[in-house]
């Protein structure tokens, strides 16, 4: 038997399901580690500060991670269903299994499940990954998927995306995650600066950058809610038709983007209303404050500098 392109040929190859999301995982790994480090320095901030600080640097990590993890995640749109399909090309055996589309911002994944898993002397678990970065062709990777002789819900469903496929699914997603993400890593840069700005005397730029923030944040929302108003082709697999909704990632950062509103909101409310109030939420105490208006000034004194005492000349006496 000789090798063709590394394979032995006539036997059949097993099929390994993919993993979690590689550059997923190293941004959350990212985060965890900056609120491990806040939280180890954490006992050394005296009096109810602490608690404010946990909050205010907890949340800020949270909203930063979820927008830059959303980037990485498919369960933007997300659809699911049991059927009973065909297997394989040019075979009549069908399987029951459960099929499932999985739309990111950067491409798909079609997963495909047997119920029970081992079924016609395979263990059929499927998760097939199709990208359609700037660097990566969706063409050419459906082209090695019907080499490899994928089963036919998989090559089905990822043959719908294809820029020539009549549906014209390929260009309404790719276009829409295209300014999705775009929008996102604009929020991103913003929240960035929300954080230095919330940090300095002026306040109110920092709660303009988080409305900025949400405001990026519901526009990327916003175009992929766009795609729903436009009639898509029906995805029949067997007797059953798969439809795909909203998933985690959609909801999570609409979550995201509205409570930037709300903070931001808060921040710029509480400018306007409350000056003092704001300085004191963002931990600048009364007491600076009030020496900031003229109140008594500040006295160092040297603990180690000593003056000389003057001699006692009660006690001094001469001998004649």
């Amino acid at each position: 038997m000789t090798l063709w392109n590394g394979v032995l040929p006539f036997y059949p190859q097993p099929r390994h399901a993919a993993g979690f999301s590689g550059p997923l995982l190293i941004v959350i790994l990212v985060f965890l580690a900056l609120a491990a480090s806040f939280l180890l320095i954490l006992p050394g901030i005296r009096g109810h500060s602490r608690w404010f600080w946990l909050v205010r640097v907890l949340l800020s990590l949270f909203i930063g991670a979820e927008i830059v993890a959303v980037h990485f995640s498919a369960e933007w749109f997300v659809g699911r269903v049991n059927t009973n399909t065909s297997y394989k090309a040019f075979s009549a055996a069908r399987v029951t299994a459960r099929v499932g589309l999985l739309v990111g911002l950067e491409g798909i994944n079609i997963t495909l499940t047997g119920t029970p898993v081992h079924q016609l002397n395979e263990t059929i678990d499927y998760n097939e990954q199709f990208t359609w970065r700037l660097k990566e062709n969706y063409a050419a990777e459906y082209a090695n998927a019907l080499e490899k002789g994928l089963p036919n819900s998989v090559l089905y469903l990822a043959e719908k995306f294809t820029p020539s496929s009549p549906c014209g699914l390929y260009h309404q997603y790719h276009l829409a995650g295209h300014y999705a993400s775009a929008t996102l890593w604009v929020a991103f840069c913003f929240w960035l600066l929300s954080n230095v700005l919330l940090s300095t005397p002026a306040p109110l730029y920092g709660g303009l950058a988080l409305l900025t923030t949400g405001a990026f944040a519901l526009f990327g929302i916003f175009a992929l809610a766009s795609i729903s108003s436009v009639p898509l082709c029906p995805l029949r697999l067997g007797s059953a038709v798969l439809t795909a909704q909203y998933g985690a990632a959609f909801w999570v950062t609409l979550a995201t983007g509205i409570l930037c509103l709300f903070l931001g909101g808060a921040v710029v409310s509480l400018h306007y209303v409350r000056p003092s109030a704001l300085r004191t939420l963002l931990d600048q105490s009364a007491k600076d404050c009030s020496q900031a208006k003229g109140g008594s000034p500040l006295i160092l004194g040297n603990p180690l500098h000593k003056q000389a005492a003057l001699p006692d000349l009660k006690f001094i006496t001469t001998n004649l």
